[in-house]
């Protein structure tokens, strides 16, 4: 059997949740749980996502800032 606890929330929160159900017998429990595991995938892609730029930095540099390029900007 699962555990079930009570938690507090304020009333604004609560109104917000049962416009966010995509049924009306959605429960809550759902509802947070689905969030949850939305919010977490988004959090993994963006610090993916962060490390990708962070790796491409230095290459982007060495592609942009080049003598080549620049006598382009005085003609």
């Amino acid at each position: 059997m699962e555990e079930k606890t009570t938690i507090l929330l304020d009333k604004k929160l609560i109104e917000m949740l049962k416009k966010a159900r995509e049924h009306p017998r959605q429960t809550y429990n759902e509802l947070i749980s689905k969030m949850v595991n939305i919010f977490m995938k988004l959090r993994d892609r963006n610090q993916y996502d962060e490390f990708l730029h962070k790796i491409q930095q230095p290459k982007m540099k060495e592609i942009w800032d080049n003598k080549h390029d620049e006598i382009w900007e005085t003609v």
